[in-house]
């Protein structure tokens, strides 16, 4: 069963994305996150397979969250799902350890993401728009 932690400070979208993942037979959504911090301690305390990141957070961003997660468990895939995607956003995204990102309004390829993270690849969209980080 692949664990899944699924961190985003609005309870609208965790449900949402809960409710996408556990469509598929093998996956499991272990915890829920409000912030970079709540899920920075969720990891510690029972580490998943897969993060689902939110960018923009009240605490920490999901760069900040990713940095810590990636240094102290370098084989969890994260994947950042947020509002404004960009390219510069990407290419941070990279730079710390986010092995995929997806915008919100494109909520469907999630599964798609999530499914290559698991086969060791990446998943960054081919081109976003210039809206910044």
């Amino acid at each position: 069963m692949v664990r899944i932690l699924v961190v985003d400070d609005n309870p609208t979208v965790r449900h949402y994305l809960r409710a996408i993942l556990e469509q598929q037979n093998a996956w499991s959504v272990c915890a829920e996150a409000r912030n970079g911090r709540e899920a920075i301690r969720r990891v510690r305390n029972s580490p998943p397979d897969v993060v689902l990141l939110d960018f923009h957070m009240p605490d920490l961003n999901g760069l900040d969250v990713a940095r810590e997660i990636t240094r102290e468990h370098p084989e969890i895939r994260i994947l950042m799902v947020t509002v404004h995607m960009s390219n510069q956003l990407a290419r941070a995204a990279k730079a710390v350890g986010i092995r995929g990102a997806c915008a919100k309004s494109d909520i469907g390829s999630i599964v798609d993401a999530v499914e290559v993270l698991l086969n060791d690849g990446t998943y960054f969209p081919k081109q976003t728009g210039r809206v910044g980080a």
